[in-house]
C-alpha cells in the first residue's frame, strides 16, 4: 500500500462527503423553512453513517445543528 496515495484519496473522499452533505442539508433546511416545517430557531439532530463493506466498517456520527 502506498500511504501517500491512500491519504490523498481518503482526503478527496472526505472532502466530497463534506461538501455534498452540507449542500444537501442547506437545501433541505431551506425547503423546510419555506414549507413552514421549521421556524428557523430550532436545533436539528443529524446523523451520518459511514460504511466500508470491504473492511467491515460501520461508523456513525451524531450531532445537533443549531439554526440560530
Amino acid at each position: 500500500m502506498d500511504n501517500d496515495t491512500f491519504n490523498l484519496n481518503m482526503r478527496k473522499f472526505l472532502k466530497q462527503v463534506g461538501v455534498t452533505s452540507q449542500r444537501e442539508i442547506e437545501l433541505a433546511v431551506g425547503r423546510a423553512l419555506a414549507e413552514g416545517r421549521l421556524k428557523g430557531n430550532e436545533t436539528i439532530s443529524a446523523r451520518i453513517v459511514l460504511t466500508v463493506d470491504a473492511i467491515d466498517l460501520t461508523h456513525e456520527v451524531k450531532a445537533d445543528i443549531a439554526l440560530e
